[in-house]
């Protein structure tokens, strides 16, 4: 989760949403990380876990990541769950609750529908408190702008 709070705050510094996003094999090594890039490549979908998987799949010449694990920093929106779920990625953890937008625990709850082909197992609040700050700060530094 260090490394997905590195890409946190790399993509603060660019102007991003600080979320950072890092796929991981079944012996821990890093196969992918990524920071929120949405601004920056003008793409809706460029979120962290997006450009996690696709750079995983593509590192990897496969279109499944099973017995990968994925951290993020951010509770997963619908659109990053639909694709978690369709890479067939085996644990998703994720620090901060995301109540306006996420997809996991809260709002679509991608993972309950019957129609979600895999499940990853989820394990939610690791670093929690500062994934959330990192957030806190970031919009709170947007309004004082």
């Amino acid at each position: 989760m260090d490394q997905a709070l590195d890409e946190a705050r790399a993509a603060a510094a660019r102007g991003e949403v600080p979320v950072g996003a890092v796929i991981v094999d079944a012996g821990g090594a890093v196969v992918a990380r990524a920071g929120n890039r949405t601004r920056e490549l003008n793409d809706p979908t460029a979120h962290a876990e997006m450009l996690a998987i696709r750079a995983a799949c593509a590192r990897l010449g496969q279109e499944r990541l099973t017995g990968h694990d994925l951290y993020v920093t951010l509770e997963p929106c619908p659109m990053c769950a639909a694709a978690i779920a369709a890479a067939r990625i085996g644990r998703l953890y994720y620090g901060a609750a995301d109540p306006k937008s996420g997809g996991v625990a809260v709002g679509a709850r991608v993972f309950a529908h019957p129609q979600c082909h895999h499940v990853p197992e989820v394990y939610d609040g690791l670093a929690e408190a500062e994934a959330a700050a990192l957030l806190r700060d970031f919009f709170a530094g947007r309004r004082g702008a």
